[in-house]
């Protein structure tokens, strides 16, 4: 894709001469899956709920009942949650300290409902890597098909650096253009989290302030 832009006067942002031309590679990649698929559980955490909504509203569009699970450490931590509600048939709120909604970790929260009456059709994950682990973990003993999407390492973002390489049921596959989303049933998490570790100790020193210390998140 090709933009041209005229700046409309000198110092203009973002201060472009006149006829700059600049050059945009995306968006890449494939789009979400979406389909009637019965009762579809959507997990999100922090970034990841700005990108569920989009997902969930489309999802509801074509039919499905959407149950949105959201979490954060406090109730001044989360974020985007009204937003999601707005698109989603019920919505589950969890806080590590109780502050808003129930008690205990995101996962808590996606085990009870699968542990409900009501039968989950499916479950799409988007947050952190060691969350989308843990939380498919939980759903391959209830058997549930569960869609998550994965954020590797990225450099160029069109397939051809190989950073995001990431191995789906044995095979490699690059997130940036076969992805993001995978069956999580399939990913080699251990191989992504470690490969996700490689500039931990560069990324400690200014993300200090995420959950758990963990370059996951």
């Amino acid at each position: 894709m090709r933009l041209t832009r005229w700046a409309e006067q000198p110092g203009s942002w973002p201060n472009l001469k006149l006829a700059t031309i600049t050059s945009f590679v995306g968006p890449l990649g494939l789009p979400a899956e979406i389909d009637r698929f019965g009762t579809v559980a959507c997990v999100a955490m922090g970034y990841g709920v700005a990108t569920m909504v989009p997902i969930a509203r489309a999802l509801k569009d074509v039919g499905n009942k959407v149950i949105s699970i959201v979490w954060g450490q406090t109730k001044d931590t989360l974020f985007g949650h009204e937003r999601l509600a707005s698109v989603s048939d019920e919505l589950i709120v969890a806080t590590d300290d109780g502050s808003y909604g129930s008690k205990g970790s995101i996962m808590d929260s996606l085990e009870e409902l699968l542990q409900g009456s009501e039968r989950i059709d499916r479950v799409i994950i988007i947050g952190p890597t060691c969350i989308m682990k843990f939380c498919c973990a939980i759903t391959r003993r209830y058997g549930v098909k569960t869609i998550v999407s994965l954020n590797p390492v990225m450099v160029d973002g069109t397939g051809m650096c190989g950073c995001c390489r990431v191995s789906i049921g044995g095979q490699t596959k690059f997130a940036c253009v076969d992805g993001p989303e995978f069956d999580g049933h399939e990913v080699d998490w251990d191989l992504l989290m470690a490969r996700r570790c490689t500039y931990s100790d560069e990324q400690s020193k200014q993300l200090m302030y995420q959950c758990w210390h963990c370059a996951q998140w």
